[in-house]
């Protein structure tokens, strides 16, 4: 079965990756951390923006982006400002695990790895003259991308209500 993947390359805000964590737990992504990070995993801004989902996660993490590579094989898409392909016009396969990767806040993806790959550059679009979307947003835009494509594969759709049931309204 195939599997979905957030990868953060050096993230350096912990409450982006702790939001970004509790994406992966609601939908069942893997969540892949590269080092060095701009905190320590056990920093409780982190622990706070994922609440208490950690220990739903899959969660794997890599000294660099060689040993990350070395370990891990499927489709790569690199999410970047600096991508020339939109990222909702691309074709996620559902057929093999799936990479999304998203480099740190402040710098980015490195540019050789994205001239390496020019056709695994994806960006979400937005004003040119503004510099980047949140990581956290972004990555939920793309989760929710690819699991549209692959039709929300062992998500619920349907919501209940606490204190009433929908059928009394019908």
């Amino acid at each position: 079965m195939h599997k979905l993947n957030i990868v953060l390359v050096e993230p350096q805000i912990p409450q982006n990756t702790g939001n970004i964590s509790r994406t992966c737990a609601v939908t069942g992504a893997a969540l892949h951390l590269i080092k060095p990070y701009g905190f320590e995993i056990t920093d409780k801004k982190l622990k706070r923006a994922g609440l208490d989902y950690w220990d739903k996660l899959d969660i794997y993490e890599y000294e660099s982006l060689e040993d990350f590579f070395g370990k891990n094989s499927g489709e790569y898409f690199y999410f970047t400002t600096k991508g020339r392909k939109v990222h909702s016009d691309e074709v996620y396969p559902g057929d093999k695990d799936v990479y999304i990767v998203f480099g740190r806040e402040d710098k980015g993806l490195p540019e050789k790895l994205l001239y390496e790959n020019p056709d695994s550059c994806v960006r979400i679009p937005m004003r040119n003259d503004l510099r980047s979307l949140n990581l956290s947003n972004s990555v939920a835009i793309a989760v929710y991308e690819i699991l549209r494509q692959w039709d929300y594969p062992d998500l619920g759709r349907e919501g209940r209500l606490t204190q009433y049931t929908w059928e009394d309204k019908c």
